[in-house]
């Protein structure tokens, strides 16, 4: 099953009430924020009237936000091979 993966890049502030509605009824509350919805015409026309303030993919799955999450999240730049108290505990018994 096809998902349009959404996203508001600009915000709804000074526009006209019904824009906001739209916004509300995909569920879009903030900037940068991703909602999927299965590809159907009624989605479509959604789109199509906030058109200038999101950006729309079409993707195979829709990923859980613990999924998204995992995508946003860095690599920590660094690994630890010992933790600092398993050091002291050597050290101590030698």
């Amino acid at each position: 099953m096809a998902y349009f993966r959404i996203t508001l890049l600009r915000s709804a502030i000074g526009l006209p009430s019904k824009t906001s509605g739209v916004l509300k009824a995909l569920g879009l509350h903030k900037r940068m924020r991703t909602v999927y919805h299965p590809v159907s015409p009624s989605v479509a026309g959604q789109i199509f009237a906030v058109k200038e303030l999101v950006d729309v993919q079409e993707v195979d799955q829709a990923l859980t936000p613990k999924e998204m999450k995992d995508l946003r999240t860095p690599d920590p730049g660094y690994y630890v091979e010992k933790k600092w108290e398993d050091i002291v505990k050597e050290q101590s018994s030698n």
